[in-house]
């Protein structure tokens, strides 16, 4: 095996997932992160199913692809239909797209109770289309849409669908797991069989994620002599998904030896996984493979210090080919290896004495309620209060908060702050659209003119947490934030058992540890920085 092709159904299949929209434009910026990645075939939809799609394929006409190479995808033609009659194959036909996909029905029972034809026109509709697009220049590929249940079911009419469009001139036939209900075991036992009674036609591979054995799956299908694989980014599709293309491409270059695309496109392999989650608006997977933000962290304070002496000893490969960076999180299970870790990426100095006080403070804090693994703005502020390099923004006199439910419904929020700052004291007053907000703007008010770079935060999340649900109200409750100054992205946390208190202390966090002198986060650099 030295080639197989990569083909990204993001823009369509990928679609199909609840909550999956991207404008024609977004659209068109994904095409071009994809070809960068070194996509061999980007499936674009559907080029006359909907104004937005016809949009999609007018933007991309007017594109130059560096490398990849878009898809047109339709059916084949319709029941009773000539195919030169059919209008989508003509849409097709006269589309710029160098390759079309044709869907067609592989499966007996299929044909026979969705389609509702007979075995023989189904058969007619698969060759004569793609005849069809051969004819008037087209790359086409034969999706055979429930092949592999088609096949357990009635194995020779499945294989005698793959035959049709091979007469009519099809360059590769994909063999699609739709349901997503195969185990790997028979998949590449059927795929093992087609090849070897299609001698000579290229098999492609399209699998979902049903069983959790999509990637599985494509690997298989693989190493039984596909050489193309279709899938989405980040797994992206109908139900529980389609197969993760990103998995994919990585283990098929970094563990079966399958070169798919250069050192450095694999090296903006997480990059790219988290631009299409962006686009999306999805929260990229912390745990996915290879690209999740904890596939290369370590907790356990042995995990922690081995990675330190032999980066093997934990990890099967390093993070840098996939473009992700090692890390290692702070908590009770953490050694001092791992303290003194984020202390040097954060730049404070720190011996072992002082790493051992560090963690069994930690320990302490984590057992009233506290969490730095999301946290690490706040980690670092309490590394600087045991090294005697902390500095606090002020010297806080009072907050207070006042919460005004009004009769025509509207509820008023107002947060008054005083502190002192450099000797001075101050008093700010604002109103927010809740508690946190009010003290925010109170906070900011108050200080911003002595420290303008406040300014520049944003507070981009807001999670709370009960942590003991038997005490109702009276909880301990823990907030976590998340800030950010455009570049970098950190946590901070509070605990109380008032959910203003609690709030107060991480936003103040969230603050400090920005503007703390020489300041480095200690999660912007990785465990071996």
């Amino acid at each position: 095996m030295t080639t197989v092709e990569l083909y990204d159904a993001t823009l369509r299949d990928g679609m199909g997932g609840g909550g999956m929209t991207l404008t024609a434009d977004e659209k068109l910026r994904l095409v071009h992160r994809l070809d960068e990645l070194g996509v061999d075939l980007i499936e674009a939809g559907f080029p006359s199913s909907n104004p937005k799609e016809r949009r999609l394929f007018e933007l991309l006409a007017q594109e130059e692809l560096r490398h990849a190479q878009v898809v047109a995808f339709g059916m084949t033609r319709r029941a009773g239909v000539a195919a030169a009659d059919d209008e989508g194959l003509k849409v097709l036909a006269g589309c710029f797209a160098p390759v079309c996909t044709l869907v067609g029905k592989a499966s007996a029972m299929q044909v026979e109770k969705i389609v509702r034809v007979s075995r023989e026109e189904n058969l007619a509709m698969i060759e004569e289309s793609i005849a069809f697009l051969t004819g008037r220049g087209k790359r086409v590929l034969f999706d055979a849409e429930h092949f592999f249940d088609g096949h357990a079911a009635d194995r020779d009419y499945a294989l005698e669908c793959l035959r049709a469009a091979v007469r009519g001139g099809a360059q590769r036939v994909v063999l699609c797991d739709t349901n997503g209900g195969t185990l790997p075991s028979r998949l590449g036992d059927v795929v093992a069989e087609v090849v070897a009674a299609l001698e000579g036609v290229a098999v492609g591979i399209h699998c979902h994620d049903d069983t959790g054995c999509g990637v599985a799956n494509s690997l298989a299908a693989v190493e039984a002599g596909a050489t193309q694989v279709q899938g989405t980014l980040n797994g992206v599709g109908e139900r529980t998904g389609n197969a993760n293309l990103v998995t994919i491409m990585a283990n098929l270059q970094l563990k079966m030896g399958i070169r798919v695309v250069t050192d450095e496109q694999l090296a903006h392999l997480t990059e790219a996984a988290h631009f299409a989650d962006e686009l999306l608006n999805r929260v990229p997977d912390p745990a996915q493979p290879y690209v999740g933000k904890h596939a290369f962290t370590h907790k356990a304070g042995l995990h922690a210090a081995g990675v330190r002496r032999d980066a093997t000893a934990f990890e099967h490969l390093d993070p840098a080919l996939v473009g992700n960076r090692r890390d290692a999180l702070v908590s009770e299970l953490s050694g001092r290896g791992t303290v003194l870790g984020k202390a040097e990426a954060a730049g404070v100095a720190l011996d072992e004495a002082g790493a051992a006080r560090v963690v069994e403070r930690v320990k302490a804090l984590e057992h009233a309620g506290y969490q730095y693994e999301a946290a690490d703005g706040s980690f670092e502020l309490l590394l600087r209060r045991e090294t005697g390099t902390y500095q606090p923004l002020f010297r806080l006199e009072s907050w207070r908060v006042i919460v005004e439910k009004r009769a025509d419904g509207r509820a008023e929020t107002e947060a008054t702050i005083k502190l002192w700052v450099e000797g001075e004291r101050h008093v700010h007053t604002a109103e927010g659209n809740g508690p946190v907000n009010a003290l925010d703007a109170a906070l900011r008010g108050a200080i911003t003119a002595i420290h303008p770079h406040l300014a520049d935060i944003d507070l981009v999340n807001f999670k709370v947490r009960i942590l003991d649900e038997s005490h109702g109200s009276d909880a301990v409750i823990r907030v976590l934030i998340d800030a950010s100054d455009g570049d970098e992205m950190w946590g901070s946390i509070g605990v109380s058992t008032n959910l203003i208190e609690a709030s107060w202390e991480a936003l103040v966090d969230s603050l400090e540890a920005r503007m703390q002198p020489g300041r480095r986060l200690a999660a912007s650099q990785s465990l071996t920085a």
